[in-house]
């Protein structure tokens, strides 16, 4: 592979000189940012005001920087010797994906260099020098789509083998298939390759691609610099405006993508048309552009202005064309690898529609260890009409995968806490004997090799056990006992203890007699749930409280983008009261704070500024249920909807402060119902929220209005305690609504 080098650019030289000088880091990280991140390429002469360019673009000279130097001699002796070192080389590395090859030993060409730890050799020249002396680049990247294919692909052909049918072949599909186009127009490209980002899925709401030239272009264009051509680009397609070409004879060059030049390949074919260049004169003239040096590009220009009056172009227009060309030319991209990339993003696209079970489990497989895109995968796949079944210990196999072509089985491996070792075990063992009956047996079958504690209690709190006892409470009650027994009897096995007819014994079964208790409350199998899986499927945190929100709020996260949509402004903005479970919540400094919040249905990020942050920023906790009020926008760039915050307030707070009537409906015809419900009520009073009462009494049906002294107080753990009881069938809290409350 190719060596990179690493050079000490301006922070990093204050930073390295500081360290070597020993100064205080306080002094030194205040001086290094005094330097901006932007531009790219700015020196320390540059902030200092000495050099050429700092000259002509003013706007690179650092005030402070230069006001630290002049009157702080400790900046002034670290400035001097940085300026000495700045931009040398630092540090040697390895190029990600650049390979060299050559007809004989490398050595014969170029000195090699030992990776720290011997692991590798890599050329002692750099890309440019590799280069110069006539070696060949390759440049290979390696895909995790490519395995996110070949996975769906290999699932698809056992499905249609079992079914009689002939194998897929990927690199078959037709690229006119009218279902994958329509995917694309609909944005729906959650796990298509390079049409994921929201700022892309936008793109595609607007371009509508219908053809797979599109897809080319557009993966050339969504990139800094060519993405000031999208809206052209776009008109230009659906006939908004008017397709216009630099010169005729260059029309069948542009025609694909609309007179606009977006490929080196079209620069280097109008240079051939319009300039007479040959096919590797075009080709040096497309590295002069991209690399704009002055010198180089001097001398092509001339060469164009002479191949062009040949071709019966005026200097000036030739210089016109030249101009344009140069302009595309810095930063159009390689068609070949654009339609690489295109190709590979039709394939997903494709298989995302025809086989979406497949290409979802290959999805969701690629990224196990990572939960928040697993989360992410996971919603997509119920957006499309996919069914996720649970995880479970006698059916799922390491990886997700398709049950069917409507339904996806959760992957053991996506455990967090359970290694492939064990998963592969429990499948070994689940194919040589059959089903685990409980615990116990599923202790003794599973190599206790592979086998610990810990992942056993992260496989039960994900649910992957249920079905082996009577609920996951029962099964964390009965480990201990099931895993002793089953050690146990591994070591009598080990020992090889005789039989009572000789020769050496198998692993007795134990028999035991299993506890089992009630089940844990919903609240503690959704947090084993969200521990071990990242998400809930059981439910969610919000479920005992719907009802009460949907009467506060009436809105629910997921119906947010249409409501958006029919109320928003000329701005952008629409008004809206809304309720979610805080998630994941980011603060910058005491004036501004994140948080998404969650519902179950639907995500969306709230923004609190200056006195929403002041106001509400200590109701911002992790597994808090926020109702807030604010204005609704959809993000410039990339489209996604957000809020900025107005008010908020705490839910289980509303819950106590606003309560307006607490409705209950019990049968109290079983025999000391009456008594226990009594006393349950009893420890919440006095309080100032009235009850309203649906009784069933021995021979009687009836309601009743309680109000002060005997209301109570509507804390969120007695409702909790009343919809636990088995004789009660409805409890409902009418809220007062807060934000009319004044």
């Amino acid at each position: 592979q190719i060596i990179t080098y690493g050079s000490m650019a301006a922070k990093a030289v204050l930073r390295d000189s500081g360290r070597v000088l020993s100064m205080p880091y306080g002094q030194v990280d205040r001086l290094a940012k005094m330097v901006p991140p932007r531009p790219l390429d700015l020196t320390l002469s540059d902030a200092l005001g000495r050099s050429e360019k700092s000259k002509k673009e003013t706007d690179r000279v650092v005030k402070e920087f230069c006001e630290a130097y002049e009157h702080d001699e400790d900046a002034r002796a670290l400035i001097d010797l940085a300026l000495k070192l700045e931009n040398l080389t630092r540090n040697a590395g390895k190029h990600a994906g650049g390979v060299v090859i050559a007809p004989s030993p490398l050595t014969d060409f170029c000195p090699l260099f030992s990776e720290p730890g011997g692991k590798g050799a890599v050329t002692q020249f750099d890309k440019d020098d590799v280069e110069a002396i006539g070696l060949v680049k390759f440049d290979f990247l390696g895909l995790r789509t490519l395995t996110i294919i070949d996975w769906a692909v290999k699932a698809i052909n056992r499905r249609r083998a079992a079914a009689g049918e002939s194998a897929l072949d990927i690199t078959r599909i037709p690229l006119d298939d009218r279902p994958t186009f329509d995917l694309f127009c609909k944005a729906q490209t959650v796990a298509v390759f390079q049409f994921e980002s929201s700022g892309m899925r936008n793109l595609l709401r607007e371009a509508r691609p219908d053809r797979f030239e599109d897809l080319i272009a557009l993966v050339s264009l969504f990139r800094p610099g060519p993405m000031d051509l999208i809206p052209s680009f776009n008109k230009r397609k659906h006939g908004e405006e008017a397709v216009e070409y630099p010169d005729p004879r260059v029309a069948s060059v542009l025609q694909e993508t609309y007179g606009i030049m977006v490929y080196q390949e079209q620069v280097m074919q109008m240079a051939q048309v319009l300039g007479g260049y040959s096919l590797g004169g075009a080709d040096l003239l497309r590295r002069a552009m991209g690399k704009k040096k002055a010198e180089e590009m001097a001398k092509h220009r001339a060469m164009f202005r002479e191949g062009a009056a040949k071709n019966g172009l005026d200097e000036n227009t030739a210089d016109a064309v030249f101009d344009l060309m140069e302009k595309f030319a810095g930063y159009g991209f390689n068609k070949s690898h654009a339609a690489a990339y295109a190709l590979v993003s039709y394939q997903t696209a494709w298989l995302k529609t025809h086989y979406p079970a497949e290409f979802m489990a290959a999805v969701l497989s690629s990224d196990m260890d990572n939960t928040e895109k697993v989360v992410t995968f996971l919603d997509e796949t119920r957006t499309i009409g996919l069914t996720v079944l649970p995880p479970k210990v006698n059916a799922s196999a390491t990886m997700f995968e398709a049950d069917n072509p409507r339904t996806i089985r959760y992957g053991l491996g996506a455990i967090k806490g359970v290694g492939t070792g064990l998963t592969e075990a429990i499948v070994e063992a689940r194919k040589a004997q059959g089903d685990f009956k409980d615990l116990l047996d599923f202790c003794q079958r599973v190599d206790p090799t592979k086998l610990n504690r810990r992942a056993v209690e992260a496989m039960v709190n994900a649910g992957a056990m249920d079905g082996l006892a009577p609920n996951r409470a029962s099964l964390l009650l009965q480990l201990p006992e099931a895993v002793r027994a089953s050690e146990q009897a591994a070591r009598s096995a080990a020992a090889g203890q005789a039989s009572l007819f000789g020769g050496a014994a198998e692993a007795p079964m134990v028999v035991l007699t299993l506890p089992s208790c009630e089940e844990w409350p919903l609240e503690q199998l959704l947090a084993g749930e969200r521990e071990t899986l990242g998400h809930y499927l059981s439910g969610h945190p919000i479920d005992p409280w719907r009802a009460e929100l949907s009467d506060l709020v009436g809105l629910r996260l997921d119906e947010v983008e249409a409501t958006w949509a029919q109320r928003k402004d000329r701005r952008n903005e629409a008004p809206m009261i809304l309720a979610g479970l805080v998630g994941t919540v980011r603060k910058r400094g005491d004036s501004m704070a994140f948080a998404q919040i969650d519902d179950g249905h639907g995500q969306i990020e709230l923004a609190f500024f200056r006195e929403a942050c002041a106001g509400f920023g200590h109701l911002l906790t992790r597994d808090g249920i926020l109702v807030v009020e604010g204005q609704v926008r959809a993000d410039r760039i990339s489209g996604a909807l957000s809020m900025s915050v107005k008010q908020a307030w705490d839910f289980r707070t509303l819950l106590h402060t606003h309560a307006r009537r607490l409705t209950l409906t019990a049968d109290l015809r079983g025999k000391g119902t009456h008594e226990q419900l009594q006393a349950l009520l009893e420890e919440y009073r006095p309080g100032p929220t009235p009850l309203r009462l649906t009784l069933k009494r021995p021979g009687a049906l009836g309601g009743l209005d309680l109000g002060a002294p005997l209301g109570v107080r509507t804390a969120s753990d007695l409702l909790s305690r009343l919809r636990h009881l088995p004789f009660v069938s409805e409890v409902r809290l009418q809220l007062q609504r807060p934000w009319l409350a004044s």
